[in-house]
């Protein structure tokens, strides 16, 4: 078996000089990091290549097609499960994370999967091989596994990560659940409504011509308006308008001004406004609780938490927070002063941090914030359909008002004129 020669620092910082067998360089650093050191140059005996060239050369993950994209929220619940399951059974993380590689379904999962295996089996932690890909873990999924490794808890970490990523799935799920519907219903509400400006009133145009009659000003502007959808290019600037909205709205929000003033605005429209900041509110403290229920430093958690939020308006009150602790003050002080909490949730907090059991409070006003939303969705649910079935009400009945006014003026002339 080949002997290799090393140089590393150990827990103290002290270099120490050895030698290891192994079949392989990476089974050399493996074994090197197994024995609590950290390598900084490693070669075989007898070979020419400088130290320091093949330890990097080793300790680099292999490179591998398809680890560019990004991973489905979905996939990477499931897969989180199924490593924390495996870890609870005791096998080598090695292992488990081949086992999970052969099980995926040919995709970027599949590769990122095998990508962090040959990270792992050169030497690197799961965390450090997972914080290569940061377009399928991110900051909140890498520091819960540095937790978890640091604290020999892995398998119990990932299971909380699985529950707070379904539970996270499931509150966006609601969201853009309450969202369909009326979207939909405007969508064929405008397809109706472009049907009927393009093809039905210019044959009525032509009718109300020969009556050679002076037409309602009401039917004037319905005319005026089908002229511009069907002859003037109207129903592309009508298509291209919500387009451009959408683009606009992404160019305000490059800017932390931008997304701060949206922000702001979007909170204070009625019952979606309470959606937004329920569903905020429940994001950031589901993270938080979870942060550091993991282990995570209070102020480490606060940063990758202020950076999930989703809310500038929320964001910056998460950064006053950290402020606040790392001056030595309170939670519940800058966050009640921000104002952008109820006072349910400043007071739970409180007394998370008097009783020293703050991941648990802030799981527990995640939990009843969930529910909060539940009942909002179900309520503007329950609104939309009203408001709909009225707005549309209004736009065929002033169509039709307007197209049958001239026939109503018409019939009147011919009856006095008997």
């Amino acid at each position: 078996m080949p002997t290799f020669q090393y140089e590393a620092m150990n827990a103290q910082g002290q270099e120490v000089k050895d030698e290891v067998e192994a079949l392989s360089t990476e089974e050399a650093i493996s074994k090197i990091r197994n024995m609590g050191y950290f390598p900084t140059r490693i070669r075989e005996k007898g070979a020419r290549r400088t130290g320091k060239e093949t330890a990097k050369k080793a300790a680099a993950p292999k490179q591998r097609r398809g680890t560019r994209g990004k991973v489905k929220l979905k996939q990477l619940t499931q897969f989180t499960r199924q490593l924390s399951t495996l870890q609870d059974a005791g096998l080598p993380i090695l292992r488990s994370l081949r086992i999970l590689e052969q099980q995926q379904k040919p995709g970027t999962l599949k590769a990122v999967c095998g990508a962090v295996a040959d990270g792992v089996e050169g030497g690197s932690t799961l965390s450090e091989a997972m914080a290569k890909f940061p377009k399928a873990f991110d900051n909140l999924y890498t520091n819960m596994v540095a937790a978890g490794e640091a604290g020999g808890v892995l398998d119990l970490i990932l299971n909380r990560l699985a529950d707070f990523m379904e539970k996270a799935q499931k509150l966006k799920r609601k969201v853009i659940g309450a969202m369909i519907y009326p979207i939909c219903v405007l969508f064929i509400a405008f397809a109706i409504v472009m049907g009927i400006m393009y093809f039905v009133i210019p044959k009525f145009q032509k009718i109300f011509a020969d009556f050679e009659t002076d037409l309602p000003a009401p039917t004037k502007i319905l005319l005026a308006v089908s002229k511009w959808i069907s002859e003037q290019w109207g129903w592309a600037v009508l298509l291209g308008i919500p387009v451009a909205l959408v683009f606009l709205l992404r160019l305000i929000r490059m800017s932390e001004t931008g997304r701060f003033v949206l922000d702001t605005v979007s909170l204070k429209i009625p019952v979606l406004g309470q959606i937004l900041s329920k569903t905020s509110i429940a994001r950031f403290t589901r993270t938080l609780g979870t942060l550091i229920s993991a282990g995570v430093p209070i102020l480490d958690a606060l940063n990758i938490t202020k950076e999930t939020t989703g809310n500038e308006i929320y964001r910056r009150a998460i950064a006053n927070v950290h402020d606040s602790i790392r001056k030595g003050e309170t939670f519940a002080d800058p966050l009640r002063k921000a104002r952008v909490c109820d006072s349910l949730v400043t007071n739970m907090i409180d007394v998370g941090e008097e009783t020293g059991e703050l991941d648990k409070m802030l799981t527990k006003v995640a939990d009843n914030y969930d529910d909060e939303v539940d009942v909002l969705v179900g309520s503007l649910i329950s609104l939309m359909e009203p408001v709909m079935v009225i707005f549309l009400g209004v736009i065929c009945g002033s169509i039709v008002v307007a197209l049958f006014l001239p026939m109503v003026s018409l019939i009147q002339g011919v009856s006095g004129g008997k």
